[in-house]
């Protein structure tokens, strides 16, 4: 089965993703964050047919704690945040969504 990117976050964040093809979006305006994030974000984890949630980073301040660590830990689908300093964020995603650390270098095999 075929499962679909969801793009959770500002409509000037989701702007690109749906110009570059992604058709499912929610778009919550910076000054309704704090009482309508959570729900957006529920939505798209709840829905079976998405496989990938991508959030700017700095959305991740106006989750509560409940729908914050449903985020970190959701597998599927898995949450992609974007925007965030340094390669630490992204490379912990990548271990948690596919189970290994590609960037270990115990796992290089060409030593």
């Amino acid at each position: 089965m075929s499962r679909e990117i969801a793009v959770v976050g500002s409509p000037e964040f989701t702007t690109g993703f749906r110009l570059a093809g992604v058709r499912r979006c929610e778009n919550v305006p910076d000054d309704q964050k704090p009482d309508d994030l959570d729900g957006a974000v529920e939505r798209v984890l709840d829905d079976d047919s998405v496989g990938i949630v991508v959030m700017h980073d700095d959305d991740t301040d106006h989750l509560s704690r409940r729908v914050r660590e449903r985020v970190e830990t959701s597998i599927e689908p898995v949450v992609v945040t974007l925007g965030a300093t340094g390669a630490g964020g992204l490379r912990d995603q990548i271990k948690r969504a596919i189970g290994i650390d590609l960037m270990n270098e115990e796992n290089d095999t060409d030593t």
